[in-house]
């Protein structure tokens, strides 16, 4: 997303948050999550990496990882996951929720919500007329409000009991909504908030890409790379470090990765093109290229997402536009 990968923006909000150590479930793709993301030092943070052995839910998620969170307030984050204001206030807004006497009844959890369109396709909450959660659903055919759940939790240790207490839903899965509404039939409090700022589930392409013009309109220009006399960049444009551009023209708002090479190439704005790519005799726009890939002759490209070391070449006459979704290591030729 905008030449970063998705997960460490929800590593900086951690961090933006004053968390500092975080426990990361990783499954089938741990190798290349553990060489990006590291001991998590890059961002201040200490991360201990949680095997699971399946996907199996996200309550599962929390029962695996008992050892790591003790008795410790906790913050649950879906990696794919975008939001543009963070969790530093809704970490705060939980903690100051606590009442000075400890004796008191205290919030067991706190969800994030947002108003959406088609709350059928996602868990929704329903919201008494104090505001509080008294129950959830899950992807309703007949949703009973539009305020559907973020892929954001706070928990205090309550949770842990509730994920203990559930069994596997119909897919196989232990399901956090379900542990959340345990907790709500056992007479805990679920304190809720409603997103101000945008957010984005990245789960699907045109979510990836609506996701990753939002990154882009806030960037600042930046030209690093060298820019020849024939070429133009014209408004917010970053350009990394070694990057060539020749006779070529860059619209804002667009990121050039470093060390990448446009040659007789149009990238229009709300594109990001990462590091290390070539594009010649192309026309992006809307639309992202992952590292070490290339574009040759493959006319216009709208509305696409290119994955890393891909090879897309055109040996006869193009079309007036294409859309893609080339995975990894992708060879294309559309002759």
């Amino acid at each position: 997303m905008a030449n970063k990968p998705i997960l460490f923006y929800a590593l900086e909000h951690m961090a933006e948050a004053g968390i500092v150590d975080v426990g990361m479930i990783v499954g089938d793709t741990a190798v290349e999550v553990r060489k990006a993301v590291g001991d998590g030092s890059q961002w201040g943070l200490r991360v201990t990496y949680i095997p699971q052995e399946a996907p199996l839910g996200l309550a599962h998620c929390v029962l695996i990882a008992r050892d790591f969170l003790g008795d410790e307030d906790f913050v649950m984050y879906l990696g794919d996951n975008l939001l543009r204001q963070g969790v530093r206030e809704f970490v705060e807004s939980f903690e100051a929720s606590r009442p000075e006497d400890a004796t008191e009844r205290h919030a067991a959890a706190q969800i994030l919500l947002t108003k959406v369109h088609d709350p059928e396709r996602f868990g929704v909450a329903v919201l008494d007329v104090a505001g509080r959660v008294v129950g959830l659903v899950e992807k309703p055919k007949v949703p009973p409000s539009d305020l559907a759940l973020v892929g954001v939790y706070l928990f205090d240790r309550t949770i842990h009991e509730a994920v203990r207490s559930i069994e596997p839903s119909a897919r196989g899965e232990l399901e956090i909504t379900e542990a959340i509404q345990w907790l709500i039939d056992n007479g805990h409090h679920v304190r809720s908030e409603v997103l101000d700022g945008w957010w984005k589930d990245t789960g699907e392409l045109d979510a990836l890409l609506e996701g990753n013009r939002l990154v882009l309109e806030v960037i600042e220009r930046s030209v690093q790379g060298s820019v020849d006399a024939d070429s133009r960049i014209d408004g917010r444009v970053v350009v990394g470090v070694g990057a060539e551009i020749i006779r070529s023209t860059v619209r804002g708002p667009a990121i050039i990765g470093a060390r990448t090479r446009l040659t007789d190439a149009y990238v229009g704005p709300f594109t990001s093109i990462a590091e290390d790519c070539e594009l010649t005799d192309v026309e992006v726009e809307h639309s992202m290229v992952l590292e070490r890939s290339r574009l040759l002759g493959v006319g216009r490209i709208e509305d696409s997402l290119v994955g890393k070391h891909v090879e897309a070449t055109r040996s006869m006459r193009r079309p007036r536009a294409t859309r893609l979704m080339l995975g990894d290591h992708s060879r294309y030729d559309a002759s």
